[in-house]
């Protein structure tokens, strides 16, 4: 496998599931190999904001997810939660870019003091000790002095804080639309190209 090519994407019990599934798709339609971690959470968050009932096992998940997206099943993979034996739990051999999307506060708490108890934590962990990028789009509001807290200090260590907040500049007509915005700044800082929303200035230029 082309490590270059390969990414971690976890999702947490935020709201936001589309945000997570979009960003998936458009991973794989840019010929990543994903890893994907799911929280019990995230699941829940899943079958009440999409209808999307994933089951529990990895193998399972993941047919569900490539019947659901119609993606390339070669380059997905699903990863259990306890999985250690994962790559994505080692440094030697861990993806060096990550994304938590949706990312909850929970979450944000614990990676920002590297509890590592459960292959989400544990991998952002690893992201960040061997100097790879990791971006948090967190969803939350309003954030409390402590979520605040939490965030600074992994602002500190590199780590990039992408608050769901997506702009309303391009006049979005869906909440589609409104999905696609963040999904695009979430790939333009992993420097993926993509075509979901123009850049600012460009789609007013003659």
């Amino acid at each position: 496998m082309n490590q270059s090519k390969a990414i971690t994407l976890a999702w947490t019990g935020a709201s936001g599931a589309p945000y997570g599934l979009r960003l998936l798709q458009c991973l794989l339609a840019a010929d990543y190999t994903v890893y994907l971690l799911i929280s019990s959470a995230a699941r829940v968050v899943l079958a009440t904001e999409h209808n999307l009932k994933l089951p529990s096992g990895p193998d399972a998940a993941k047919a569900a997810l490539v019947e659901h997206l119609r993606c390339d099943a070669e380059k997905l993979i699903v990863c259990g939660k306890e999985d250690w034996f994962s790559p994505v739990a080692s440094g030697s051999a861990a993806p060096k870019q990550m994304i938590v999307c949706p990312c909850s506060t929970g979450s944000v708490a614990a990676i920002a003091h590297g509890m590592s108890d459960n292959l989400i934590e544990r991998a952002a962990d690893v992201v960040m000790k061997e100097r790879g990028q990791l971006l948090l789009v967190v969803r939350e509001t309003p954030f409390s002095t402590l979520h605040l807290e939490n965030m600074h200090k992994l602002s500190q260590m590199g780590v990039t804080i992408m608050p769901a907040a997506p702009g309303f500049y391009h006049q979005p007509k869906s909440i589609d639309d409104l999905v696609d915005f963040m999904v695009a700044r979430i790939l333009d800082h992993l420097g993926i190209e993509q075509t979901l929303v123009p850049r600012w200035g460009y789609d007013q230029r003659s």
